[in-house]
């Protein structure tokens, strides 16, 4: 099976608006965001990956660029990593939602809630682990493939195979342009490094017959 590079998109400023972004478009990196996106290029550069999946959100599409960038790899747009379906609470202000009866629920509860006009959590958690498990049944053993989507999602995504219960996923912290590698195998799952930030280096094998492979080498890195 291969692993799974989960990577968060950059920096960027809705954020500062103060506003639920959900599937707002025209969202784009800021500059930090664009710098960010460019270290996780560099960083990731000489890592052999067989694939680049992306959210079809701008800045989770910006963030893959500099990834792709000098490799034979289109980045391959999946829907069903996009980010929270929040229905009408998109581009409503924060301040206003906090004071919502509902928002002890998200904050709590989460898996009893469901945005309105939107997804649940639960609902958004069996989306998300559907589309990683068609990506992952569709590399062999040994492949390393990113993926690059948004924080809430990736949380869930690590809440779901970790077997945690979906109330306490968002206690797992994912910050904006990080690695979180995850490698499912058809016995069991391992959370590899969480929430790397570069500059970080990954272990590559030496190029002589009988050496490990790159994925024992990262394995034994970083689960030391």
């Amino acid at each position: 099976m291969p692993l799974l590079l989960l990577i968060r998109h950059g920096e960027n400023d809705f954020v500062k608006t103060g506003r639920m972004a959900g599937y707002t478009p025209g969202v784009h990196l800021n500059e930090r965001g664009r710098q960010q996106a460019a270290e996780l290029g560099e960083t990731l550069k000489e890592v052999p990956l067989t694939a680049i999946y992306s959210s079809p959100l701008e800045r989770a599409i910006e963030t893959a660029e500099p990834i792709a960038q000098g490799r034979e790899l289109r980045i391959q747009i999946r829907q069903g990593l996009i980010e929270s379906n929040v229905g009408t609470w998109q581009g409503s202000e924060m301040k206003t939602l906090r004071k919502l009866p509902e928002w002890k629920t998200v904050q709590n509860q989460p898996s009893r809630f469901r945005f309105p006009g939107g997804e649940s959590f639960q609902e958004m958690q069996t989306r998300l682990v559907t589309e990683v498990e068609s990506i992952i049944k569709s590399h062999q053993s040994e492949e390393i493939v990113a993926l690059v989507f948004h924080s809430d999602p990736i949380k869930l995504v690590i809440a779901y195979y970790l077997g945690m219960p979906l109330d306490n996923f968002q206690r797992i912290s994912i910050d904006t342009a990080s690695v979180t590698m995850l490698y499912v195998s058809p016995t069991g799952v391992s959370l590899v490094k969480q929430n790397l930030r570069p500059p970080f280096k990954f272990p590559l094998p030496e190029k002589r017959p009988g050496k490990q492979s790159i994925l024992q080498r990262i394995m034994e890195k970083f689960t030391r």
